[in-house]
């Protein structure tokens, strides 16, 4: 009996660590950055904004999300709608609304503090909103629009990141597994030699311009002023809002990368898949979700389902194994009772009857404490796959 509850157990416990080691991505973070201040970037700060917005709609908490704007376009005195921001001339969605969350504003915007931020090299004093709290199970979306050139990226017109900073940054992030897969984003002039020195593995970068190319602006609002988005991420947008509409959506990477439109965006956008395993081809089969969405790896299924693999499959299968090992208990019982109760052939009738009698009230009362174990074994059994499916389902981010 020990050794059925002790295979329980071992299977138990493989079966869970079997579900949680299947899928090594459990949770998503954005990192979404504007580097430049004053208010004729009006643009880039609309582009972060735009993206703030799409990583919340498809799920990842602002928790989960760094927001870096250097400057405040929303309460600028020139701003003819005080405390809005938009990305469309239409001013159909205010993308400051009220629940924005930005963690570092204006002169925190820093090379310093990027770097620091994405190594996990903070004073202790930084409280946790502040921090990028990935690890090896984490996707990470990195985000970056500025002014830029060949090989670096401007800070609020007062420093820059070299191509080879934000790679080194990138390979501590490796060395010290704070992502698991990252997709690295940037819309800037020349944006694509920002990841040209990239060596860290499980990396997926795009950019929206080549060498001494210019990435452009989409079109300006009269009343605002100024340029309201660029190019590539307005259509990068317009892809993941009217495409990608909920957080279970199967479009991949290949399918966002291949709706790109040079005619439309004016410039050459670039791709890198050589550090991904597998390449383009294993690289474009990531859902877009994987990045700009929360965790899904456990779906909520019908509990009436009989599909393989479902949660009534599994319960049915469990009770198959517990009816099987009843019926080798009371085998085993029934042989253990006849040869404790075996007398000579020699003896009177009164003995034999005794015997029988004996047999006849021992018999129940083992198998009633039986059955006392089993209903406790089964009831179990069933709450411990039950907890194993919900214990599942918080560790990878779903619901059952």
């Amino acid at each position: 009996m020990s050794s059925c509850r002790g295979l329980i157990r071992v299977l138990f416990v493989v079966a869970l660590f079997a579900i949680l080691a299947s899928s090594e991505h459990t949770s998503n973070w954005a990192v979404l950055v504007s580097t430049s201040r004053f208010w004729f970037n009006y643009r880039h700060l609309a582009n972060v904004l735009s993206l703030y917005r799409t990583v919340k709609r498809l799920g990842i908490p602002d928790s989960q999300i760094i927001l870096m704007l250097p400057d405040d376009m929303a309460c600028n005195p020139r701003n003819a709608f005080p405390g809005t921001v938009y990305s469309n001339a239409d001013r159909a969605v205010d993308l400051y609304g009220e629940n924005i969350e930005v963690d570092y504003r204006g002169y925190e915007v820093t090379v310093e503090n990027f770097i620091r931020l994405l190594t996990d090299r903070l004073d202790e004093d930084v409280p946790r909103s502040k921090r990028l709290g990935s690890d090896a199970g984490s996707n990470v979306l990195v985000y970056m629009t500025g002014h830029g050139g060949d090989q670096f990226l401007k800070f609020q017109d007062s420093e820059e990141i070299g191509a080879w900073d934000l790679a080194d940054a990138f390979g501590q992030m490796w060395e010290k597994k704070r992502y698991h897969e990252l997709l690295f984003m940037i819309d800037t002039c020349q944006a694509n030699t920002m990841y040209t020195h990239f060596y860290s593995p499980n990396i997926v970068a795009t950019g929206s311009s080549e060498l001494d190319q210019s990435s452009y602006s989409h079109h300006a609002d009269n009343d605002v002023g100024v340029a309201v988005i660029d190019r590539w991420t307005y259509y990068v947008l317009e892809f993941l809002e009217t495409q990608v509409t909920s957080a279970n959506s199967k479009l991949n990477l290949g399918d966002l990368f291949d709706s790109y439109d040079e005619s439309k965006i004016h410039s050459q956008p670039g791709v890198r898949w050589d550090l991904f395993p597998g390449g383009e081809q294993e690289g474009r089969l990531r859902t877009v979700v994987d990045f700009f969405g929360n965790v899904q790896n456990v779906e909520v299924e019908n509990t009436n389902s009989n599909d393989p693999g479902s949660l009534k499959e599994d319960l049915i299968e469990i009770a198959r194994l517990v009816e099987k090992w009843r019926s080798r208990d009371r085998e085993y019982l029934a042989q253990r009772n006849e040869s404790n109760t075996d007398v000579p052939s020699s003896d009177s009738k009164a003995p034999s009857t005794s015997v029988q009698l004996q047999k006849k009230n021992v018999t129940p009362a083992k198998m009633t404490e039986e059955t006392i174990w089993e209903k406790r074994f089964i009831g179990a059994s069933v709450l411990g796959v039950c907890a194993a499916v919900w214990l599942t389902g918080s560790f990878l981010g779903g619901s059952i």
